[in-house]
């Protein structure tokens, strides 16, 4: 008996803050509940049959109205309720940004045998922001990671990437990106068109983007929270080295999904440690 929920933002995250009102047909209220840390909403409470609206809060997301219908078990099942953040689409504060390597990641994910993943990330980078004051279109992002900073867990394996087979770090230490353009993809979503070097190789690479946010930090600085996700076939870049085992199945994806959660700080550079 009661309501069920969970809370999330558009890219999945929990909202732990998030309050659940429930009101009745005549706009009065019956239930209050609040999201547990996992964004769920559990509440025993029995409601009679019949129709309610839901209206789902949380400070800095805009809220959320729905309709529910109580079955006679005196359940409401409302399911997952998914928040965007206060002010849609817009994007932080204009001028530059730098991205903080500490609070950041850039990891990239690889089937290993078919059946399982390769989950890696790169230690080492380095990168700007410039949001355009006046049109969005022209803001700029560049960043570089060094290529040997490639961290999957496992030393060989480590090695091998490094090695003239994949990344070729002693010819190619960068890899490089810099941004094109930028056009909505939606409230809170963006995509960057940009270039990719990588190998050696200079390819057009669109990233997906979500803005999660932008707020204090405790330094006294402001930062903002970003999410972006792309997928590269290696063989763009050159790299086609592959080991093909005995069924038929390459030991290593030839596709790669790319996945950066970033955090900039406002300003030219990084505040002192």
């Amino acid at each position: 008996m009661g309501l069920t929920a969970r809370i999330r933002t558009r890219d999945g995250w929990a909202v732990s803050h998030a309050v659940v009102t429930v009101t009745d047909m005549t706009g009065a209220q019956v239930l209050r509940a609040e999201a547990d840390t996992e964004g769920t909403v559990r509440d025993t409470t029995e409601l009679a049959p019949g129709a309610y609206t839901v209206i789902v809060t949380a400070v800095g997301y805009a809220p959320a109205a729905s309709s529910a219908i109580v079955t006679a078990s005196g359940r409401a099942e409302v399911g997952t309720v998914t928040l965007a953040r206060q002010g849609g689409t817009e994007l932080p504060p204009p001028g530059p940004w730098t991205i903080d390597p500490a609070h950041s990641s850039v990891a990239a994910v690889a089937q290993h045998l078919g059946i399982s993943s390769v989950h890696g990330r790169f230690t080492d980078f380095a990168g700007t922001v410039e949001i355009a004051p006046d049109d969005v279109t022209k803001s700029r992002v560049e960043a570089v990671i060094r290529a040997a900073s490639i961290d999957t867990g496992n030393g060989m394996r480590d090695t091998h990437l490094r090695s003239a087979d994949f990344l070729d770090v002693e010819r190619f230490p960068e890899i490089t990106f810099r941004s094109t353009g930028v056009t909505g993809a939606g409230s809170d979503r963006w995509t960057v068109h940009g270039e990719l070097e990588l190998h050696g190789v200079v390819r057009p690479v669109d990233l997906d983007l979500a803005y999660l946010g932008t707020g204090a930090d405790p330094w006294g600085g402001t930062r903002a929270a970003f999410r972006a996700t792309t997928e590269l076939r290696r063989e763009d870049f050159a790299m086609n080295y592959n080991q093909v085992l005995q069924a038929g199945i390459a030991a290593i994806g030839t596709t790669l999904r790319v996945e950066l959660d970033v955090q900039a700080v406002q300003g030219e550079s990084l505040p002192a440690a």
